[in-house]
């Protein structure tokens, strides 16, 4: 069962995915207002929120004020709410923070849907009045989501556990190339401080120049860590400086670079994005309710 989500009815969906993924669904809207509630979903949390938000706007339109205009863009990306001239965003809701979405079966022209600020993480509830597309624009929605969550899936939301996993081991790498490049030191040091003390020591020290000790064979012993400086040549300068370790790439114990598993790959995110991946996660684990059509992850998909 790969279903991205389960209905208890079907609906027909009413565009093409290519118009919702690629482009924009628009349509025209009286703004109501929109008010904080204290759950997520319900249909008497609406309700309150559409009667309260009414009330309001009779005092206003007393007042002389009239209901503001605005225009919503649907897509997968999110819901807009602009003002038609100028077009300027006042709201951008992003579909997986949006848990419910209904029409007023009692009123046929208010519609309404529930988002949690990306702010102040507060459920808001923002209603509108549409004469004639209130019921389409909530299936409109409810089919934006639907397509949303796929492509999140396709992108990589199913592997935002692996990538938490990753992320942990990277932090242990870091720890451990540390922990090497101490011990690195602290072998150099001792065997700087065991070269010094057999010279100091050697009877040879006294007797000839040749500061290097030599083996068996009379060969100066091979040390990637002894000092070249020490050694004169033939013509009595010192050698060029070797280049501080510093400027070396560091590598593990076995030569190679430490692996960076955020480097990988294309499919790998940084930190940031994961934690927006993990963000979008949760918002589609909540699912999104739809005139009384509850869409949620299949709880048999155990990737989320």
């Amino acid at each position: 069962m790969n279903r991205a989500f389960s209905r208890k009815k079907d609906k027909t969906w009413m565009h093409t995915p290519e118009a919702l993924s690629k482009h924009y669904i628009p349509y025209n809207a009286k703004f109501l207002g929109s008010t904080e509630v204290e759950q997520p979903k319900g249909t008497e949390v609406v309700r309150d929120a559409v009667r309260k938000l009414k009330f309001a706007r009779h005092i206003k339109k007393s007042e002389g004020q009239k209901t503001p205009k605005v225009e919503l863009q649907i897509s997968i990306y999110g819901v807009k709410i602009l003002e038609p001239k100028t077009k300027e965003v006042q709201h951008n809701c992003q579909l997986h923070r949006i848990s419910f979405c209904a029409d007023d079966k009692t009123d046929k022209r208010i519609f309404t849907f529930i988002c949690k600020d990306s702010e102040s993480n507060k459920h808001l509830c923002y209603v509108f009045d549409s004469e004639k597309c209130a019921e389409e624009i909530t299936l409109t929605i409810g089919q934006a989501f639907d397509l949303a969550y796929r492509k999140f899936l396709e992108s990589g939301g199913k592997d935002v556990e692996t990538r938490k996993q990753i992320a942990g081991l990277q932090k242990r790498i870091q720890e451990l190339e540390t922990e090497n490049t101490e011990l690195r030191n602290k072998v150099q040091d001792l065997e700087n401080q065991l070269r010094i003390t057999q010279i100091s020591t050697s009877p040879a020290a006294s007797v000839t120049p040749k500061s290097p000790s030599t083996d068996i064979f009379d060969m100066v012993p091979f040390s990637p860590i002894t000092p070249q400086s020490s050694t004169p040549t033939r013509n009595g300068t010192q050698p060029p400086p070797v280049p501080s370790r510093s400027t070396e790439i560091k590598r593990d114990l076995f030569g190679a670079e430490p692996f960076d598993p955020f480097n990988c790959g294309a499919g790998d995110f940084p930190p940031d994005i994961q934690s927006k991946l993990d963000e979008m996660q949760e918002g589609f684990k909540m699912g999104l309710t739809l005139e009384g059509t509850v869409f949620c992850l299949d709880p048999l998909d155990s990737r989320c």
